[in-house]
């Protein structure tokens, strides 16, 4: 088997990613570290899809990380996981484990497997105050005149686009170090339409197992509104619904949209990162986890 610092697991929204890292901990006796933006947060369980009867294989339970880390209403960032990821990282290793990292935000996964040196970035008042009022598409052409690492998978309000130029603008100070590892990385492909239509099904699924509640239960808890909403996607649209702005029927609709618009630019990020050098060796989603668990392993011995 090669030597292997890490494998990392990656794909878009609904391709059944978290379960195959579980099955190849599992194979392999190892834990999962979570590459997640949103699933940091407690009590944001539906919302942000944590699903965490996938960490469930045949009775046991595989142990994961960076889930369930940080408060609703706080602002975590990438510099914040990097740090996160290499305390759990050398934890596992220490007990002489192969871990594996699992997640969809680009960014995050990213600043790992290319070791970015990031920045704990301040506050830019004035900048902000210069951003203000610009809607999220000339924020998002901003955004892309920038030649450093951004992240424009997951800004789907302004205010996490202004953040993300935030940080282009302070730069990639080279103020931590971060070790490169040889990771073994594999993306989960699925046909786009396949992939809508497990979008819609599980939009609707988490709709009825209670996910309005779940945030009408963080607006209870006296986070405000425009915290929830910063977190974009359901967050967003549920709180734009719970506080009378949408009707049921228009948060539906303008979610189900924006998940698919996500899922796309995940994609593209992801074949960004292999133009970037990042090596991603892709599995079909719709295989047997059994037969995709054996790939992995081929690719572990013979890669």
């Amino acid at each position: 088997m090669k030597n292997y610092d890490l494998i990392a697991i990656l794909g878009p929204t609904a391709t059944g990613k978290t379960a195959l890292a579980a099955h190849l901990a599992d194979r392999l006796g190892t834990e999962v570290i979570s590459a997640d933006s949103r699933q940091v947060y407690r009590r944001m369980d539906l919302g942000t899809g944590k699903d965490l009867v996938d960490y469930e294989v045949d009775g046991r339970h595989i142990p994961y990380h960076l889930i369930d880390i940080a408060e609703p209403g706080t602002k975590y960032n990438v510099f914040q996981y990097q740090q996160d990821f290499l305390k759990v990282y050398e934890d596992i290793t220490s007990r002489g484990m192969l871990p594996i990292v699992c997640g969809g935000s680009g960014l995050y996964i990213e600043s790992v497997l290319r070791g970015y040196r990031m920045a704990d970035v301040p506050e830019n008042k004035e900048l902000r105050q210069r951003l203000e009022g610009k809607s999220l598409e000339e924020l998002t052409e901003i955004l892309k005149s920038y030649k450093t690492l951004h992240n424009n998978t997951d800004t789907d309000t302004a205010k996490r686009a202004i953040r993300a130029i935030e940080i282009a603008e302070f730069g990639q100070r080279e103020e931590t170090s971060f070790p490169e590892f040889h990771s073994l990385v594999i993306g989960v492909s699925i046909d786009r339409e396949l992939r809508r239509e497990k979008i819609t099904r599980r939009l609707k699924q988490r709709l009825e197992e209670g996910m309005v509640d779940e945030v009408r239960n963080l607006l209870a808890e006296g986070i405000p509104a425009e915290n929830l909403i910063y977190y974009g996607l359901e967050y967003k649209y549920l709180t734009m619904y719970a506080t009378g702005q949408l009707s049921y029927d228009e948060m539906f609709s303008q979610l189900e949209i924006a998940i698919h618009q996500f899922a796309k630019r995940q994609m593209t990020w992801f074949r960004g990162m292999e133009r970037r050098g990042v090596n991603i060796h892709w599995i079909e989603a719709t295989l047997p986890m059994e037969t995709k668990v054996e790939q992995i392993i081929s690719l572990m011995n013979h890669e």
